[in-house]
């Protein structure tokens, strides 16, 4: 289409484009974050989080402007970290949660472009999702109404080796996923984009490189915000990005999960839980620098009242909780089950994590009353290494007294602030 240009160039050409306007100076730091390249492999588009790959074919049949669009869209990918932040969703329904993502990047590219058309939604085959009814959303809540009205249409036979987004309007069998970028072979309603998210590819990158991205996305968030400052004072305009946002990211809720365990599950001396972990210090988080090197037992006590953990929010929770543990090996799980009193214990060996999932199921109802647990932990003297309570905050009585550090998962009530351990704050839409 573009004659003798070819896709590289064309590709450089846009980024530089991207560069030079003011209204994308808060995102010219993440920008230089990665590689970009063209791939003759893939039908469309798509990043690891890290790395963006453009097919050579999508790009000779786009405009430029709508070349920029693909372009902006990939960043944002890397800007929002959405294959670290959703991976739990890509877990439960690899097509969905791309499309999940795609709604809510697409709306604020639209928006940001209404005016004077720099960056332009593909057409035709390789046309984007847009729909008003998610504005406003983040990408778990698109995700629940998308799995909901799925769930709504009648099953279809699985699609062999589905999972990945393409150019014909339908997506891959639900549940399906498969390592980069693929083109559809499903016919199952799921909506579709221009792009794949590499969830698989993102995983595969090594504990230091995903440290080293998220250092490089921040350094990069910064150095946009110094560029848009400086434009915005010779008179240029502004962007298209909530900076106040950027700097002060949402932290996910499994990451802080995560950091409690092993903080706390390694080292060898009790005493270093009062030199507080700097890494969450910026959000009023003061988390451990850790205790023993043997990781005896780990609890886990699940509030049985009415309002707190249904069956599949535990199931989401347990899932993501399965990695953590195995993170740190502890000889064995223990999860209680409590309301107004101790409703069920469940015992897990080190090596049967997996049945954690598939076995473990809330009982009981009611009201609340932590002490309970304090107690059964007490009396059969269960020597643990750390205590994780989920529950929505409601407490009958007081927030107990621990002999152990103590993580306090509340679910879907920001005003609850314990008086002792840590606190996480979970949203219902992020255990989907």
């Amino acid at each position: 289409m573009f004659g003798a240009v070819t896709a590289e160039q064309r590709l450089e050409k846009n980024v530089v484009k991207i560069f030079s306007n003011p209204k994308y100076a808060a995102l010219s730091g993440v920008l230089l974050i990665g590689e970009r390249s063209v791939d003759d492999t893939i039908p469309t588009a798509c990043t690891n989080g890290r790395d963006e790959r453009y097919g050579r074919e999508m790009i000779d049949a786009l405009s430029d402007a709508e070349l920029r669009y693909v372009i902006l869209h990939e960043v944002r990918h890397k800007l929002y970290r959405h294959l670290k932040t959703w991976k739990h969703l890509n877990d439960i329904n690899h097509s969905l949660a791309n499309a999940a993502c795609d709604y809510v990047i697409n709306l604020e590219l639209n928006d940001e472009n209404s005016d004077d058309g720099f960056a332009v939604m593909p057409s035709g085959d390789y046309e984007g999702l847009v729909d008003e009814r998610f504005r406003g959303m983040d990408s778990a809540q698109v995700f629940n109404i998308l799995l909901n009205e799925q769930s709504e249409q009648p099953e279809l036979p699985e699609v062999p080796g589905g999972g990945g987004q393409g150019t014909s309007g339908v997506g891959t069998q639900a549940g399906t996923s498969q390592q980069g970028c693929s083109n559809p072979t499903g016919n199952d309603n799921t909506p579709v984009g221009f792009d794949d998210h590499d969830w698989e590819g993102a995983q595969q990158l090594t504990d230091e490189e995903k440290k080293e991205l998220d250092r490089q996305i921040d350094q990069g968030i910064r150095q946009g915000v110094l560029a848009a400052n400086k434009m915005r004072g010779s008179g240029k305009g502004g962007h298209g990005i909530n900076l106040e946002d950027l700097l002060k990211p949402q932290i996910y809720w499994l990451d802080v999960l995560r950091e409690f365990v092993t903080a706390t599950c390694s080292g060898n001396d009790y005493s270093t839980y009062n030199r507080p972990n700097r890494r969450y210090m910026h959000a009023g988080m003061y988390l451990p620098s850790g205790i023993s090197e043997t990781v005896e037992e780990l609890v886990f006590a699940v509030d049985t009242s009415g309002s707190c953990f249904n069956s599949r929010e535990l199931t989401g929770f347990m899932t993501e909780v399965v990695d953590v543990v195995e993170t740190v090996a502890p000889e064995r799980v223990r999860i209680l089950y409590w309301g107004s009193y101790l409703e069920r214990e469940e015992v897990y060996e080190q090596g049967d994590y997996d049945n954690l999932v598939k076995a473990t199921k809330p009982v009981g109802g009611g009201g609340t009353n932590i002490n309970c647990v304090v107690e059964h932990i007490k009396e059969n003297k269960i020597d643990a290494q750390a205590v994780i309570v989920l529950t929505d905050g409601y407490l009958g009585g007081d927030w107990g007294e621990w002999s152990c550090p103590v993580l306090w998962c509340i679910q879907d009530n920001p005003r609850a602030v314990p008086d002792c351990g840590k606190m996480l704050h979970i949203r219902t839409s992020d255990l989907v």
